[in-house]
């Protein structure tokens, strides 16, 4: 029986990739993990949460021998945005927290474990056009900095230790259920929490500014179909590169507009210009398609019905 803890668990993935394990595994068999926030009264009906950090390892221990734990779910990160006004607290969380989960995954002889890379791995010396699995990784952020030694980490663990772990180079991340969390992307869900709010939005891009985006929908499923795959079919043991669509910033604002017809938008770009900028504009994720399977179902027409129908309600 899988019994599987999931870190990060009110983050924008964790908050929608849990409801989908408790389906599958039963509710009891997905063990929530928070830090600092509180969960809402109907997350903690949904099945077993616990407070606990990943930079103490004594506590992560506990749970996983608490609750027999065979899986994890490491979803815990500091995104860009806040990573650039304190490094420190970045470099601390998504690094030496995922140390401590690796090395307990060794310990315990976990399963199989999952944990998510970025698009932040890139930087501006990567070719920005379809972006190779396979390139140049040299991000001007701290947060990609940790992505890119989180992924050599986790190729390390495989190499040395057999840890079957798993991940996923996300790119933005469109989805209702959470508010943008401090990620450069996070203009991609503003805008349509805006543009339902107050009918207009200020967007800290230029409008040309185009990025690999995803709807939270196929991210879930990306992940969920990763985990499942065969572990001979796994050919990456850094992280895949993971794709959608592309788009402008503009694009997106006038798409927003044709379901939204009073809808404007303005472009005053801040300090996460900077970063956008060093990101690719779109991803080649064709291993990922040729070892497990990956297609992605949503357009940026289906994105913008799916986002506006649920904000309105």
């Amino acid at each position: 029986m899988n019994k599987i803890l999931v870190t990060g668990a009110l983050g924008q993935i964790g908050s929608e990739l849990i409801p989908k394990l408790r389906e599958k595994f039963g509710k009891d068999n997905v063990i929530a993990v928070g830090h600092h926030k509180e969960p809402t009264e109907e997350f903690k009906k949904s099945g077993p949460f616990e407070m606990a950090d990943c930079r103490n390892k004594e506590e992560i221990r506990a749970l996983i021998e608490k609750y027999n734990i065979d899986t994890i779910y490491h979803l815990v990160g500091v995104l860009s945005a806040v990573g650039e006004k304190n490094p420190n607290l970045a470099w601390d969380v998504n690094i030496n927290g995922l140390k401590n989960i690796l090395d307990l995954a060794v310990e315990y002889k976990i399963e199989k474990m999952f944990w998510p890379s970025s698009i932040a791995a890139f930087g501006p010396t990567t070719p920005l056009e379809n972006t190779p699995q396979k390139t140049v990784l040299e991000p001007t952020t701290i947060y990609g900095v940790t992505k890119v030694a989180g992924e050599l980490l986790c190729q390390y663990y495989f190499v040395k230790y057999g840890l079957d772990i798993r991940s996923l180079r996300y790119p933005g991340i469109i989805s209702w259920k959470t508010l943008p969390g401090g990620g450069t992307t996070d203009y991609a869900v503003a805008i349509y929490y805006d543009a339902v709010q107050k009918g207009s939005y200020d967007c800290f891009v230029k409008e040309e500014t185009t990025l690999p985006m995803m709807y939270m929908d196929d991210a879930v499923r990306a992940t969920w179909e990763l985990m499942e795959a065969k572990k001979e079919k796994i050919t990456i043991r850094t992280a895949y590169n993971l794709a959608a669509i592309s788009f402008s910033a503009k694009e997106l604002a006038e798409n927003v507009a044709t379901y939204l017809p009073d809808f404007k938008c303005t472009f005053t770009p801040d300090e996460r210009q900077k970063i956008a900028d060093s990101w690719p504009r779109s991803i080649d994720d064709s291993q990922a398609r040729i070892d497990w399977g990956w297609q992605h179902e949503f357009d940026l027409d289906k994105i913008s019905i799916e986002m506006i129908k649920n904000l309105k309600k």
